[in-house]
């Protein structure tokens, strides 16, 4: 397992999200998290990534716990891409991608050739090296989004955690977001770990989906398995027709009605 999470507590200050949940992500494999709204799901991920605290339980990862590992040998194993990542927009694309090569450098911090080849790879399988001395400030959604995946592969890390990576996008552009992701992931075959809003968009990218409601495991399976009207009604209290999708073999749902017909 790339990932396993066992009897985890976790929250902020006096308020417990997270109580005694435990999960195993697969190595290699592309995972959602999916679940309403407060039920964990971030709180869950800034876990893994070693940015909250959890109180009880334990987390490890490749079969080693979390806390033993230095910052930058766990910044090669793992990266991380918050739901808002906040940098300057007076960097240019190659000045966010390059910092994806910081578990590497010396104490001086200085770049190596090797460094600058693997920062034009990652421009390149994220189709953005025509704007790679352009700053954030003139990327639209989109494209600012494919630069900060972009510096998460310039980590080389062999799990991905991504928070919500659709967030504040159109519909096009969450669908070239996801879709991207899907191929990096086929190509590089590291495992993803992500947050999602969309259900459909989940059954339809992941191999397996983990649901969450108030800060515990629901289920857990591939998607075609658990994406069943009673679990949406049961999680998300709406009432939906759950229908085969035979073009990209997965399920998805259409919303009939909130819960009391709301």
């Amino acid at each position: 397992m790339a990932i396993k999470v066992n009897q985890i507590k976790a929250g902020y200050k006096n308020h417990l999200v997270i109580n005694d949940l435990s999960l195993n992500i697969p190595k290699g494999k592309f995972c959602s998290i999916i679940g309403p709204n407060g039920c964990g799901k971030s709180t869950l991920l800034r876990t893994i990534a070693r940015t909250l605290k959890i109180s009880a339980g334990s987390i490890s990862i490749f079969d080693q716990p979390l806390y033993s590992y230095e910052t930058k040998h766990l910044a090669r194993k793992l990266a991380f891409l918050a739901q808002s990542p906040h940098i300057p927009d007076q960097f240019s694309v190659r000045e966010l991608v390059s910092y994806g090569r910081f578990p590497y450098t010396n104490w001086l911090g200085r770049l190596k050739s090797a460094d600058h080849k693997i920062i034009e790879q990652a421009m390149e399988m994220t189709e953005i090296q025509q704007f790679s001395d352009r700053e954030l400030l003139h990327l639209s959604g989109g494209e600012r989004q494919r630069a900060w995946i972009a510096m998460a592969l310039a980590q080389e890390a062999e799990i991905l955690l991504l928070d919500e990576p659709t967030t504040y996008l159109d519909i096009a552009h969450q669908f070239q977001t996801l879709e991207l992701i899907c191929r990096l992931h086929q190509e590089t075959k590291r495992t993803i770990l992500m947050v999602l809003h969309d259900l459909n968009q989940a059954a339809r990218y992941s191999d397996y989906i983990f649901v969450l409601k108030q800060g515990q495991l629901v289920t857990q399976g591939k998607p075609g398995e658990i994406i069943t009207e009673e679990l949406l009604k049961e999680v998300f209290q709406i009432e939906t027709k759950v229908v085969w999708d035979d073009e990209n073999h997965c399920p998805y749902f259409i919303p009939l009605k909130g819960d009391k017909g709301k």
